[in-house]
């Protein structure tokens, strides 16, 4: 092959990559927002604005958004900006914390709006291309690859937001709530968080997250969990108990109060014990039980195995509805 071929099959190549991405970019942009906060901040007595911004994408032509929650939090007025030029006050329609994630509003129709791809079909090193407002720099591009697929990320709640993609499209302040999209203009993933200093660390939430949790923003207005109105700590194991007992688990967690008079029937439960199962799931930390207790448990009685005074015993609590 001569020098010339070689050129001629690496520009084919970079053509082909460049006309993706652009074909990919038109598709999706007339969808993406920017969208800017008005927070109020200090006391009342001396109450001053406070502005703020990031990203949203539409996902229906009446004008449905989604965004991160973090980029809305305690907003006072919301203004959403399109390509065209239009400005739209918005509305919040629902918010989910724990998965990092906003519903909002504008009034209209035909709006240009993008579709979810199905992330479980996400491949390790194709093609992601992040669209947003980083620093205020509207409709900003840049691209990637997905580097890693079932990350976990910590929400600002304190609950893990499972399933996370990690890219190495860069994102920056501004970017949060943006579409991260393949070439076809489907959106796998919410772009949510960066590792600083690192570079080329970046999280989104898959698109199935993000579609089971705008579902339940539209119906219900939140996503409902469940809650056994305790606080515990992850306990390591000693070997030769769990040996003893015949314990698959390395860890539990230990009940360091109960909430007496709350959403959930927990008076079965013990300071002391060591939560160890759910419903018939090893459980072997907090985060392992706050992902097991999901809608389905809400009002319902479930087993729970638990090591009380040196012995294994199952308690039945009846989990409420965190709030």
């Amino acid at each position: 092959m001569t020098d010339n071929q070689k050129r001629t099959n690496q520009n084919d190549l970079l053509d082909a990559y460049s006309q993706a991405v652009v074909t990919a970019c038109e598709k999706v942009s007339p969808a993406v927002v920017h969208i800017s906060v008005e927070r109020k901040s200090g006391r009342r007595s001396e109450r001053r604005r406070k502005e703020g911004s990031g990203s949203g994408f539409l996902i229906s032509p009446d004008g449905f958004i989604v965004t991160n929650h973090h980029v809305i939090q305690n907003a006072k007025r919301l203004t959403v900006s399109l390509p065209t030029g239009e400005s739209y006050e918005a509305d919040v329609k629902g918010e989910a914390p724990s998965t990092d994630l906003a519903l909002l509003k504008i009034s209209g129709d035909k709006f240009s709006y993008v579709k979810f791809a199905d992330s479980a079909h996400l491949k390790v090193g194709q093609i992601a291309i992040a669209i947003g407002n980083p620093y205020g720099f509207e409709y900003t591009v840049t691209s990637g690859v997905v580097s890693a697929l079932g990350r976990s990320l910590r929400a600002q709640s304190g609950r893990l937001i499972d399933d996370v993609l990690q890219t190495d499209a860069a994102l920056n302040p501004g970017n949060s709530g943006g579409p991260l999209i393949n070439t076809l203009g489907e959106v796998i993933g919410v772009n949510t968080a960066t590792i600083l200093p690192a570079q080329g660390i970046c999280f989104a939430i898959t698109s199935n997250t993000a579609q089971y949790v705008v579902s339940r923003l539209i119906t219900d207005g939140k996503v409902r969990r469940a809650y056994l109105g305790i606080a515990g700590q992850n306990l390591k194991l000693d070997p030769k108990f769990r040996q003893r007992l015949k314990l698959e688990n390395q860890s539990g967690i230990r009940v360091s109060t109960i909430e007496a008079d709350g959403p959930s029937a927990n008076q079965l439960l013990r300071e002391g014990d060591i939560i160890i199962q759910l419903d018939g799931k090893d459980v072997q930390s907090i985060d392992e039980l706050h992902r097991l207790l999901n809608e389905s448990f809400i009002g319902k009685s479930v087993k729970i195995r638990v090591i009380r005074q040196s012995r294994i015993k199952e308690v039945i609590v009846i989990p409420g509805e965190l709030t």
